[in-house]
């Protein structure tokens, strides 16, 4: 079972799930697809894309749950990120982590199971 990685805010979080299905960030919709990281991708995506955010989450995700509707495509550095074609069921949701903020805007990642 490949588990995936999404960062989102704990705001929108909570607010799927009062709604039980997660749609996505206001960046996934504009893309398409629900971006998610892999364990060694969540790193550089925190950093590249919410540094000096609070209030984080990181959702862990089985990547088989998704079926067909999670496509490997290549992105940062020709690397192959997995996107979301569709909307994230909550079943598929393995533990849902806090991305503690420091005080330099950056964020301590916890150790990631691949």
């Amino acid at each position: 079972m490949p588990i995936i990685y999404k960062i989102t805010p704990a705001s929108a979080w909570r607010e799927a799930e009062r709604q039980g299905v997660y749609r996505g960030s206001a960046d996934d919709k504009r893309d398409g697809f629900i971006h998610f990281s892999t364990a060694s991708q969540v790193a550089e995506t925190v950093r590249k894309h919410y540094q000096g955010e609070t209030g984080l989450f990181l959702v862990a995700v089985d990547g088989d749950a998704l079926g067909d509707a999670l496509r490997w495509e290549p992105s940062r550095n020709d690397e192959l990120f997995p996107h979301l074609y569709g909307e994230l069921d909550l079943g598929a949701v393995i533990e849902i982590l806090s991305l503690h903020a420091r005080s330099d805007g950056g964020h301590d990642v916890p150790e990631l199971k691949p």
